[in-house]
Formats: structure tokens, sequence, C-alpha cells
């Protein structure tokens, strides 16, 4: 089942396009990372589809609707900005946006809210008082309050400190155990391809890349190298030779054997030959592209292909 459903989704302010024709599908349980640059359309498209601007062309559908109205409250949003009340206290935000989300909450319930994110000790405190990274995991904590299906997270651990950023990263996990869809965006490349299941690529207002890590892996980098530790081998020079029907810049040593290979059944093509000639396989290290790699590479790419 498909809970986001955008399809040529496009936002023009004067004559600047931002978002550009933007076709996506988001399935139910997902954790969906949305990436790009600073001004590459990332908020702009999450803004149209929860209802804060309009598009200027295009259509969305959010849990099967096209009408926002009709399934606004089963739909939690962190957005780029967060605004609270200073004189209220946490306590009385999660009522609040509860109550505005048609779900009255009780300070029991309320707590735990607070809880999940790490809020619980400043329940009391007003929100004047807090940091601004107590204000983001209470802008988490007002997107969750109401039990929704699906939410958003714009930058959910920016400027906040390395060991709450692990704590929202283990929420948003058990957040979708608990069937939930979450859609994110965020500039810690090491946190989404950690936590996301799927991811996109978003530049000058346009998907330029989308799919799971591997797939994103697969796209980028058309050879995969391996570094095996085995037993020792009596003739390392035998052994290369007859690895080159699977791979490719072959190195033997008596108990190190690397190679590239162009896909990963090559990789256990070189194991069973291996195994084979009696030789114990106790190690395999597999060198692969980083999303921080894939990224630098995708924009750079891109801004080549322009110039």
């Amino acid at each position: 089942m498909s809970v986001i459903e955008a399809g040529g989704l496009t936002k023009a302010f004067g004559g600047k396009t931002v978002v550009d024709k933007v076709d996506l599908t988001v399935a139910k349980g997902e954790i969906y990372g949305f990436l790009g640059r600073n001004g590459a359309g990332k908020s702009t498209f999450i803004n149209m589809i929860t209802g804060i601007i309009l598009p200027t062309s295009g259509t969305f559908k959010l849990l099967g609707e096209s009408d926002l109205q009709k399934v606004q409250n089963r739909i939690g949003v962190l957005p780029d900005y967060s605004q609270f009340y200073d004189s209220m206290s946490a306590m009385d935000h999660i009522k609040f946006f509860g109550k505005i989300n048609g779900c009255k909450l009780s300070t029991t319930e309320a707590n735990a809210v607070l809880d999940r994110v790490g809020l619980l000790e400043h329940a009391k405190k007003k929100v004047g008082k807090f940091s601004f990274g107590m204000k983001k995991k209470l802008g988490i904590a007002q997107a969750i309050a109401h039990n929704p299906e699906l939410i958003f997270l714009d930058e959910p651990t920016s400027g906040i400190d390395a060991e709450s950023g692990l704590s929202i990263q283990q929420l948003i996990r058990d957040l979708q155990s608990e069937g939930k869809t979450i859609f994110m965006t965020s500039h810690n490349l090491n946190e989404v391809e950690k936590i996301c299941t799927r991811i996109a690529i978003m530049k000058d207002g346009t998907i330029i890349n989308e799919g799971t890590l591997e797939e994103l892996r697969a796209h980028y980098s058309s050879s995969i190298e391996v570094k095996i530790k085995h037993s020792a081998l009596k003739n390392p020079d035998s052994v290369g030779q007859m690895l080159k029907r699977f791979a490719t810049q072959i190195s033997a040593q008596e108990q190190y054997t690397s190679f590239t290979v162009d896909s990963e059944a090559k990789i256990a093509a070189v194991v069973r030959a291996l195994t084979k000639e009696n030789i114990d396989v106790y190690r395999i290290n597999v060198e692969e592209p980083s999303l921080e790699e894939i990224f630098l590479e995708e924009s750079s790419t891109k801004m080549k292909g322009a110039s």
C-alpha cells in the first residue's frame, strides 16, 4: 500500500521553479530518506504535501486521499521550523497539539510522549527557557503525540547532541516497528544510511536518483573491491591464475587475497573456488561506497553535466 503518491508535483515562486515535476511513491512502513543540498527543494516539497503551501501544478495523495482534511489527524509533521509559546510548558504544548489533532491526552499519556523524546524531566518547564535542541525534541513530540500513521520529520536531529541524536534515531526505528511510515530529511548522511529503507536524492527541484542503499551503490559503482582472509596458500600465483575467471586486479598473498568483481554473485563464485581447493575462508571484507560518497558523486556529476 502506498501512503504517499506524488505525480508531476511542481512549485514555482515568481519565475523560479523550486520543485519541478516530481514523481514519488512511498510504501507503508518505510523510513524514507529525502536528501539534497540546501535549496534543493526538499522543504518546499514537504510543505506542499502537508498542506502548508499549494502546489503550482501536479497531484498528490496521502494515505490514499487527495483531500488533506480527511487525513490530517492521521499525519504528524515536524516542519523545518517550529513555533512554540514561550509562556506554556512542554506538557501544555503536547496536550494543546494533541487536541488540535483530535486527540485529548491525559497527563499520563502526555508524559509518555515527552518521555519518548527525552523531555519528561522538563515537562513543567516553560518552553521560553528551552534550548534549540530541546525545542527540536518538543517538535518531534508534538508530531507524534496523536499517534499518527504517517510522520514527516524535517531534519529531526539537527541541533541535537550526539547522544540525543542516537535516541531520536532509535525512536524513528521504534515508530516504524509500530507500523508507522516516516518521511524524513536530514543532512546527517550517516544517519540516513543507518536507518532509512529507501532514499531519494534531490537537486535543483528534481529527483536525480532513488532506491535502497544497495540500489544506489549498484548505480554508483560498477565494481566491488573485496579482500579475503584465508588459510595459508601453498602457491599464491596459481590461486591468482584460478581466480581470473571471476575477478580482476587480483593480488594473492599467503593469507590474504584481494580482487575486484562486477557483481556480488562473483564473490560467491570465488569463495566456492577457494573451498574446492581446500582453502578455508575466514573473513570477507567488501569495500562499498558510503552514502556520503554517493551523494557527493551524484551532485558533482549533475553539476558537471549542467556546466
